[in-house]
């Protein structure tokens, strides 16, 4: 793991392989080695000859932990993922983000086309344009003395997953908290570059692959066969979808 200064918050990311570049932008309370290398999606990607970036959001993993809500938002997190490009001298890379990892690269497609080859929403469908509901009894989870304090269901998933990950918990709960930056139909409809939507087949969190991918120009949805939203992350269908996808698209990003 390196790091680097996003206009002075320290991300941590990794960079390995080489080839055409992927970009992997992991979900909320996740991380680098939980999100993409503990379901080896780093691996099966170097694997099939392409250069594998990932970064910690902020907030999260190894990178810098904040503390005020101005300080985060999904389009603030996209420059931090632009930044990373920039400091690696790449000039555009093919980018997947999962759950709020796909929220953030919506808005890095949005704000910097030209860094953006193609683009992969995985465990996040038409909810993309819905927004995000309950964040308060998640804060109020995370920020809950034990987890035993906690009777939401949903939020004490959310709870027992930020302590599986080590997380800071306080962090966490400020990110959740921020501005809930909002995407529209029509935002999503001038995302011109190539979009995979992945989700998984029961999960209720991302939605329809199909809903969302219906309203991209150039979009084409997978439904995860038989999985919801934690157990999409690292299904092999996925994968070779995702491989499929990049072979097709990826050509105008190699060196």
């Amino acid at each position: 793991m390196r790091s680097f200064s996003s206009d002075g918050v320290e991300i941590a990311y990794m960079d390995e392989g080489a080839g055409a570049p992927v970009l992997l932008i992991h979900g909320f309370a996740s991380n680098i080695a939980t999100n993409w290398v503990s379901t080896s999606w780093v691996g099966y990607l170097k694997g099939k000859g392409y250069r594998v970036i990932a970064l910690d959001n902020r907030g999260h993993g190894r990178s810098q932990k904040l503390y005020e809500l101005s300080e985060y938002g999904a389009p603030l997190m996209a420059e931090d993922a632009r930044r990373l490009l920039d400091h690696l001298g790449i000039a555009a890379a093919n980018v997947m983000g999962y759950s709020m990892g796909a929220r953030i690269s919506a808005f890095l497609a949005l704000n910097h086309p030209d860094r953006v080859s193609s683009v992969v929403f995985g465990g996040l469908g038409i909810n993309m344009v819905r927004g995000m509901a309950g964040t308060g009894p998640i804060a109020a989870a995370l920020e809950a003395p034990s987890i035993d304090d906690v009777t939401n269901p949903t939020a004490r998933t959310f709870r027992a997953f930020a302590e599986q990950t080590g997380s800071d918990l306080k962090a966490l709960a400020v990110c959740i908290r921020s501005a809930r930056d909002p995407l529209t139909r029509e935002d999503v409809a001038r995302i011109t570059v190539p979009v995979l939507v992945a989700v998984g087949e029961t999960d209720v969190v991302g939605g329809s692959a199909a809903d969302l991918a219906a309203l991209i120009p150039n979009a084409e949805a997978l439904s995860i066969p038989g999985r919801d939203h934690m157990k999409a992350v690292g299904d092999r269908a996925y994968k070779e979808a995702v491989a499929a996808f990049l072979e097709r698209n990826s050509a105008s990003t190699l060196p």
